[in-house]
């Protein structure tokens, strides 16, 4: 069997390419693996096919990308393509972004007037749109990974239910795991001149503005902690930016801004608490990762990892997505009771490995090509 994945850069540092290698990894020696893709890093029995795209601006990178790897894929004939980026030529979409129609929706709820004006007319927005219609209106299976993701597509495009399945990410609950708190926590602290007796909130994910690292340090502000409360954010985002606001607040001392990171597992050993106050994100892996690490997580009901949670039980889910005051709260609820909190996220957390996940996303392939059904059993 020939599979066709597309994934314009397929680097291993986000969540979603470690989804989507550990799915290729189910078929290894299996089936013939062909990656599609701009960047990569290589990956044993998968051939790769460089997609060149037009790199002057983002919306004309997104275009030709999708117009060079269509092309590609004729000369290839597979019996499945999976793309997990909004192209118009696969089988499966796995709509791991959610909708960018929903995100422009939330985000005129909260930027000003201007700015709203400028999603009717920035050529992103209009590429973005346009490629996202075509990829839920013209593939024959989309997969969200939340039911709030499912919903919106059936909302704002129409899509009928039964060309849409919920498959939730799932995290690897070996490598992200309590344990790692023997391993990884003091080590760490000493390597961030962190003390033991400090607190430390640990914010994960890249965008800062979208995963509401804003909020976050506003209710750091309120918190009367001095030196032995610590934030500690990883990910891509305008540094630069949130330091100054940090700065604005009085609380930039107590803040360390790392960057991406390869080794996450310590940094979440490292935490007490996790906090991710976003403004949208359709499932948040690392939400999941810190739920697997056993640590208390408070994010919004605009994370599709809320769906697995009980508010209150493995952490909290804010209502209100820029409630600085309230977040403040749930931040002192979790510290105070991290432990049992912790240890019930972790509970939920092992109901969702990834393998579970990958098994499911090869039954889906299994139910679309019928063809390919015995060979998919002998790989589950």
């Amino acid at each position: 069997m020939k599979l066709v994945f597309i994934k314009k850069n397929f680097l291993i540092y986000g969540g979603a390419e470690n989804y989507m290698k550990t799915l290729i990894d189910r078929f290894r020696g299996k089936a013939d693996i062909h990656i599609m893709a701009r960047k990569w890093t290589e990956t044993p029995e998968a051939t790769f096919h460089r997609i060149n795209s037009i790199s002057l601006s983002s919306f004309l990178s997104m275009i030709t990308f999708n117009r060079n790897a269509c092309r590609e894929i004729k000369k290839i004939k597979a019996d499945c393509i999976i793309s997990f980026e909004r192209t118009t030529c696969q089988d499966i979409y796995r709509a791991g972004e959610g909708c960018h129609i929903e995100w422009l929706r939330l985000r005129k709820t909260i930027d000003p007037w201007w700015k709203r004006y400028t999603f009717l007319i920035n050529p992103l927005h209009i590429a973005l749109l346009h490629l996202e219609k075509k990829a839920f209106s013209g593939t024959k299976l989309s997969i969200a990974n939340s039911n709030m993701v499912k919903s919106q597509i059936i909302d704002h495009y129409a899509i009928p239910e039964k060309k849409i399945k919920v498959i939730y990410n799932g995290v690897d609950i070996k490598r992200f795991s309590p344990m790692n708190t023997q391993i990884y926590r003091s080590r760490t602290r000493e390597e961030l001149s962190i003390s033991e007796d400090a607190r430390v909130i640990l914010f994960v994910g890249s965008g800062f503005e979208r995963k509401g690292l804003g909020t976050l340090i506003r209710a750091m502000s309120l918190m009367k902690a001095g030196k032995n409360l610590r934030l500690v954010v990883i990910g891509r985002g305008n540094i630069n930016k949130f330091k100054s606001i940090a700065k604005k607040y009085g609380v930039h001392n107590n803040i360390l801004f790392l960057g991406a990171r390869s080794d996450v597992e310590k940094l979440y050993a490292a935490a007490d608490i996790f906090v991710l106050p976003t403004i949208y994100d359709p499932f948040s892996n690392a939400t999941l990762e810190a739920m697997a690490s056993g640590l208390p997580v408070i994010t919004t009901k605009n994370n599709g990892v809320a769906e697995l949670m009980q508010n209150g039980e493995e952490g909290f889910v804010l209502e209100d997505l820029t409630d600085y005051a309230a977040l403040t709260e749930k931040i002192g609820e979790a510290l105070s009771s991290r432990k049992s909190i912790g240890y019930k996220a972790r509970l939920t957390a092992e109901k969702y490995p990834i393998e579970q996940a990958a098994e499911e996303f090869m039954k889906s392939i299994s139910e679309l090509i019928p063809y390919t059904k015995e060979f998919i059993s002998k790989t589950t």
